[in-house]
């Protein structure tokens, strides 16, 4: 199985503004630094959770329909099924019709149960699921203490950032962090 990001978040969670103001920063000299840092604690934050924080595209690629029927997707929540692609032996996309499918998007993981699916006749990667995720559009919609532990990671980041290369973040995850993200997060047994 695998997952590729169809369309990056409009938006980050938090703004110039929310984080200028968290770190005490009084001019924008250091904007172009926090937008990549913002992004890097997102995108760490999404990857510890399993969360979309802001509205984005995804495609996973699966080899064949699993046996009970029901597609569990990894990334949430699920907000909707926009297709189902399965190519014939040719590789000629056939769609899948999503009349009467059900999708529990808020459960982790997602899961997708589709009426009536054909065969794929490729044999790797012949069944295509896109579909949109995230929490909401803006950072509205993102829950606070999610915020609160992404500017946590913003301030940790940026006091290391003349020590640790931009490119080697994130570095350090703050105290508290984990605390702060442990709801969220899905355990394994």
């Amino acid at each position: 199985m695998t997952y590729i990001r169809t369309a990056l978040p409009a938006v980050e969670p938090l703004t110039l503004v929310e984080t200028r103001a968290h770190l005490r920063l009084d001019t924008e000299d250091e904007d172009a630094l926090l937008l990549g840092l913002i992004a890097t604690a997102r995108e760490h934050l999404e990857r510890e959770t399993g969360l979309s924080l802001i509205t984005q595209g995804w495609r996973m690629c699966l080899d064949r329909w699993p046996d009970d029927g029901i597609l569990t997707l990894a990334h949430g929540p699920v907000r909707t099924v926009t297709s189902v692609i399965v190519y014939d032996g040719e590789g000629t996309p056939q769609a899948v019709v999503l009349d009467g499918h059900l999708l529990d998007g808020e459960a982790r993981p997602a899961r997708l149960w589709l009426r009536d699916v054909p065969q794929p006749g490729q044999a790797l990667n012949g069944i295509e699921v896109d579909f949109e995720t995230g929490l909401g559009a803006t950072g509205a919609e993102v829950p606070d203490t999610l915020k609160r532990a992404m500017l946590l990671h913003v301030a940790a980041m940026f006091a290391f950032r003349g020590v640790v290369p931009a490119d080697a973040q994130p570095a350090v995850v703050p105290p508290g962090y984990d605390r702060l993200i442990a709801p969220y997060c899905r355990r394994r047994l």
